[in-house]
């Protein structure tokens, strides 16, 4: 309110204000309402549905440097659920919707089962017992901040409250309602890749992964060792497949099919085996580490048909599934995850959440070296990292 304002206010009140009575009752009325504002602030704590926040973040989307995030304003989200890679997804959201605000995001829970519908048996997991929380800090320092609980000073007088006034006027927002893997999406696979590659898994998850890594690799170099020679100190290369071949992966992918118009999205046990046989740029013999649901580890037919110099094998027949049984399934995801992306060779279906963050995840590495584009003949550049699609066919070889 500017000077002239305040000049018109004042003979507003001289001319009406005439009598005691009415300029005491006037100053008690101004006095409450600004006793409700200031009290209004001062409750910390604001709570917001998705909705309410954005109609909001307009003027917040050109926040766009890396000049540092809010240290003492924070956003509070709903704990993870689902599957590992939805709850990267939906943390990667949180994290976004976090910098988009300029807060810092107070570390959200996650779910160690894939129990989602009943609340109650969603097992919580704490974020820094999966991912190493202040290497999450050092690589993303300026971009996105992480903050634990005990970082909020006088937490116990947050109070909820409704959103009327301006929110960062409050030291916490808080999300209530949809998940955060539901939210809307209002950023760049980019800016996506940034959050993922800070994820960096906690020592005793990373440890168990090498384990299924060595013991992939160490069965390898006995396949190419000479009978006489034992086997050779040479690191063996592996290849994973991310057979998505259940049931109900079957049918939720029809069902898609049906709707979107587009086929493919669903691939059988053959059709995989004969795309897989058409890449050339590997030497047999070689292990094919087979990424199933463990459904499928009874079923012995996942392990025949193969072409000539692809050794399958799946966790239970390599021996290391007693490795995965120890951890709920929230580990057991983070351990495969980190041997699919270890691979030399990833043969994956780009409709599974799964296979994308890995795909992302070696894209950024290939990217890193310079490969921009994408490939039909991996024998004209030396790729690293290569990934392929099972799930889409290409040139005249039908290969992935």
């Amino acid at each position: 309110m500017d000077l002239s304002s305040n000049c018109e206010l004042s003979r507003l009140f001289a001319c009406n204000l005439t009598s005691i009575t009415c300029k005491c009752l006037a100053l008690a009325t101004i006095a409450l309402f600004f006793r409700a504002i200031l009290y209004h602030l001062s409750s910390g704590d604001v709570v917001l549905e998705w909705d309410d926040l954005d109609m909001i973040l307009g003027r917040f989307m050109l926040l766009q440097s890396d000049e540092g995030i809010h240290r003492v304003k924070f956003l509070e989200v709903r704990q993870l659920v689902w599957g590992l890679n939805n709850q990267k997804i939906a943390f990667a959201r949180a994290c976004l919707t976090a910098r988009m605000v300029n807060r810092t995001l107070l570390m959200p829970s996650l779910s160690a089962s894939l129990f989602y519908k009943e609340t109650d048996s969603l097992q919580p997991v704490s974020f820094n017992n999966v991912f190493r929380f202040e290497r999450f800090n050092s690589l993303r320092e300026g971009f996105i901040r992480l903050a634990h609980y005990s970082d909020l000073k006088n937490r116990t007088r947050l109070k909820q409250s409704i959103v009327n006034g301006p929110t960062e006027m409050h030291d916490v927002i808080r999300m209530a309602g949809k998940n955060p893997f539901l939210w809307h999406d209002h950023w760049p696979v980019k800016d996506y890749a940034r959050v993922f590659e800070c994820l960096v898994l906690v020592d005793e998850i990373s440890k168990e992964a090498d384990k299924v890594v060595s013991k992939i690799r160490r069965i390898g170099r006995q396949l190419r060792s000479e009978p006489g020679e034992g086997s050779s100190l040479q690191l063996a290369p592996y290849v994973t497949v991310h057979m998505r071949v259940e049931i109900d992966w079957m049918i939720r992918c029809n069902k898609l099919e049906q709707r979107s118009g587009v086929c493919q999205i669903s691939s059988s046990k053959q059709e995989i085996m004969e795309r897989r046989g058409r890449i050339i740029n590997f030497e047999a013999p070689i292990v094919v580490d087979l990424a199933v649901a463990d459904n499928l580890l009874n079923d012995s037919s996942i392990l025949s048909g193969w072409n000539k110099g692809l050794v399958p094998y799946e966790k239970k027949n390599l021996g290391v599934d007693g490795i995965y049984k120890k951890h709920p399934c929230l580990i057991q995801s983070a351990i495969g995850y980190e041997v699919c992306s270890k691979a030399d060779i990833l043969v994956s279906n780009n409709f599974s959440t799964f296979s994308s963050l890995i795909v992302l995840e070696r894209t950024q590495k290939m990217m890193r070296l310079g490969i921009t584009s994408s490939y039909e003949n991996e024998n004209e550049i030396n790729i690293q990292w290569p990934c392929y699609a099972y799930s889409i066919a290409a040139g005249e070889t039908n290969g992935p």
